[in-house]
């Protein structure tokens, strides 16, 4: 009793309760907290209010605290417990936000400093500090009221992402094109933000989105992952699926992402993980955001590169170094990995399916191959996304992607699916030599594609938005799918991905390798 009486004790705030843009992938970080901290001999005390997660298990951690995540009441816990400190990195963005108070009422936060945490996530601080390292970032601004917003999104000029301060999962954040329908997001933004501004940027169209997860020492940074998304710039990182290794970046812009994410590792004094987007236009680098936290891309990298980065992390927090972990360069696997989300829309009715800047998954899945096309139609078969070898396949996009559904519709006519699309789609591939059935709109005639659907004649739907408030047509097609559980794709950048999948299923052989083979 007496020896564990005198046992450090370390305190592991948690993420809280599993919502809509809130991952289980922290509930990972978490245990893999508490299984390093019984390594090194230290009593783990979690501080969680999920009965669904793996850290809430009676036999997890040393101690267990089912309590919300508040200040009061983990001063509380600190107050009964007297932790030697208390790890606020991996539980999201719930226990981030509680960096500063918590240091304020004088808790010893370990690994990277309340500081730190303060200068990635304070707007002003944030620009000041990508100035200092001479790198760049959208045009951005931020507003309190409607008219300062007006006078900001004027500035940058539209299309602009409207977001709150301080949250996770891209909570109110809003692509807008327009003045019109400014005031209404404002306001939407403005509830969820409170006392803190509401962030306008300069939105980049058509950019290709990274993600970069890093850790360091305060001494040592080395990079974890350099990820490519598959979708364009404007759907949230949590939504978005993910090659590792970079599917189509240059190698002097993934030196550039590298000097830049070391740069700002450095400079934040970066004790434990550190995750970074950045936004590809042009050849230019932009940083969209910095989380000096773990993310949700954790568990995914830590099994692509055969590292756990959670694990290492807390040791790190804990005082190692990195050289004697015998972690100090970037794992660049010879396989492919894809992250691919998994959405709830079945369980919604009725709701439209399409993805924005807004978190809607609910998890995530990853397929693993010798070759990009192998890996990404095994993670569309991991998250339920059964596409076709043989079929029928409806074809619906907006303005801006008929050019690309082109070389998507010939490769599935190449591979003897018949097409079937709307008069405007379908007018662009018949001219492009594309045997194509026309198919009315949904209150033009029938059979119209409602039918088809019902009847069971479909086998794929590639359908993209034509804008932020879509045509009564799209939300119902889109709604059938769900409801008769029909394989859809909402972007041009996922139909691309899905079609030279579907290539590979038909003329490859798919197999099963365990993880640990290639890890060999």
């Amino acid at each position: 009793m007496d020896k564990q009486k005198i046992r450090k004790k370390v305190v592991i705030l948690g993420g809280g309760p599993n919502r809509i843009g809130q991952g289980i992938e922290f509930d990972y970080c978490c245990c893999h907290a508490s299984y390093a901290l019984k390594e090194e001999g230290i009593d783990s005390v979690m501080v969680n209010c999920n009965p669904e997660t793996v850290s809430t298990d009676y036999d997890t951690s040393d101690r267990l605290y089912f309590e919300p995540l508040t200040l009061e009441d983990i001063l509380n816990i600190i107050n009964l417990e007297k932790p030697i400190g208390v790890i606020v990195q991996f539980g999201g963005q719930t226990p981030l936000n509680l960096a500063v108070s918590l240091r304020k009422a004088g808790v010893r936060i370990l690994g990277t400093s309340a500081e730190s945490i303060d200068i990635a996530e304070d707007r002003k601080r944030f620009k000041r500090m990508l100035h200092k390292l001479g790198l760049l970032q959208p045009d951005n601004g931020t507003a309190f009221t409607f008219q300062e917003a007006k006078e900001v999104s004027r500035k940058i000029g539209y299309p602009v992402l409207v977001r709150p301060s301080y949250v996770l999962g891209g909570r109110a954040m809003e692509i807008v094109y327009e003045e019109a329908v400014l005031e209404r997001f404002i306001k939407e933004a403005s509830e969820v933000s409170g006392e803190h501004p509401v962030l306008i940027d300069k939105f980049l169209e058509d950019a290709i989105e990274v993600d970069v997860d890093l850790i360091g020492d305060g001494e040592d940074f080395v990079i974890g992952a350099i990820m490519e998304h598959i979708e364009e710039a404007g759907i949230h990182s949590g939504d978005s699926a993910m090659s590792l290794p970079t599917c189509t970046l240059s190698k002097d812009i993934l030196n550039k992402i590298r000097q830049a994410t070391y740069e700002m590792a450095k400079e934040l004094n970066i004790v434990g993980l550190m995750n970074v987007q950045y936004a590809i236009k042009d050849g230019k680098v932009y940083v969209l955001e910095v989380n000096p936290r773990a993310s949700r891309t954790v568990p995914f990298v830590s099994k692509a590169i055969g590292v756990p980065l959670a694990k290492l992390a807390t040791k790190v927090i804990l005082g190692k170094k990195l050289k004697d972990l015998g972690f100090t360069q970037e794992v660049i696997p010879k396989h492919v990995a894809v992250k691919e989300s998994v959405f709830p829309f079945n369980r919604f009715p009725g709701v439209d399916i399409i993805l924005g800047p807004e978190m809607r998954s609910i998890g995530e899945v990853m397929g693993i191959d010798k070759d990009f096309d192998r890996a990404y139609i095994k993670s569309q078969i991991a998250a339920g996304q059964r596409l076709p070898k043989e079929g029928n396949v409806f074809i619906s996009v907006c303005d801006k992607d008929k050019y690309s559904a082109i070389f998507i519709a010939k490769k599935l006519a190449g591979l003897s699916f018949c097409i079937y699309a709307t008069l405007g789609t379908a007018s662009i591939l018949k001219k492009n030599n594309i045997s194509v059935t026309v198919l009315p709109r949904i209150a033009e005639g029938r059979p119209n594609i409602i039918d088809l659907i019902k009847d069971g004649k479909i086998q794929l739907v590639i359908n993209t938005p034509s804008g932020r408030i879509p045509r009564e047509d799209e939300v119902k097609i889109r709604s059938n799918v769900v409801l008769y559980n029909i394989p859809y794709i909402t972007t041009i950048s996922g139909a691309k991905a899905s079609v030279s999948g579907i290539e590979t299923m038909i003329k490859k052989e798919l197999k099963v390798r365990s993880l640990q083979e290639y890890h060999k």
